[in-house]
């Protein structure tokens, strides 16, 4: 079993979304830019029910994002804007009735919430004792597939300090976004024994994919 972060987007300057992430911009004002390379995949296309979409490296790099993957883990604000305790449970994420899990998603929050069931599979399960509850979890769920964290950023910066992540696949996008979230703040990549396995160029980003050393 694996643990993966797969197709997260990345600027050049290193912040996986933009600033004042909200409703109306839930990848930060201008955060759109680091995911077009996403969009007009075949994947992306399946996932909104339409037909069509490119086929090349990059689709193959996202069809690689969903391979085997038994279960997820996020962070709360990868699960939606709503900050503090919940108000009540009317949020029910970003993706509409069918979200394109189809697997368990554990969210790490600071606050207690009922498991939600939605169409195709997908439930969402909160989890309030931190990542590595989070992880063990979804590990159990997984069963014979792999673990996929799927950010945002601080969720993912998390697992990488504490060494819990085998590999990652990150899409660099030829952009500067200047400010929003960072994702290697903090972070020393080769002394938490991190390298670089291999570079994947894509017709609208670069694929790279960091694996921890044996």
């Amino acid at each position: 079993m694996k643990v993966s972060v797969l197709s997260f987007g990345i600027s050049l300057d290193g912040f996986a979304a933009g600033p004042r992430q909200g409703l109306e911009n839930p990848l930060g004002v201008g955060g759109m830019a680091i995911m077009e390379w996403f969009l007009p995949t075949r994947v992306w296309h399946s996932m909104q029910g339409q037909e069509g979409g490119e086929t090349g490296v990059d689709n193959r790099m996202a069809e690689r994002g969903f391979a085997n993957v038994g279960a997820w883990v996020l962070g709360r604000n990868m699960f939606g804007p709503v900050r503090g305790p919940w108000p009540d449970d009317s949020w029910k994420g970003w993706w509409g009735d069918e979200p394109p899990y189809h697997v368990p998603v554990y969210v790490v929050t600071h606050y207690p919430r009922p498991p939600l069931r939605m169409k195709g599979g997908t439930e969402f399960r909160f989890v309030t004792e931190g990542i590595q509850s989070a992880l063990e979890q979804a590990k159990a769920a997984a069963g014979t597939g792999d673990v996929r964290i799927g950010g945002g950023a601080s969720t993912v910066r998390q697992y990488l300090q504490a060494g819990l992540i085998d590999e990652m696949h990150l899409a660099l996008r030829p952009v500067f976004m200047g400010a929003g979230e960072p994702l290697w703040q903090g972070l020393d990549m080769r002394a938490l024994g991190y390298e670089c396995a291999e570079v994947i160029p894509g017709e609208r980003a670069t694929h790279v994919i960091v694996r921890k050393r044996a």
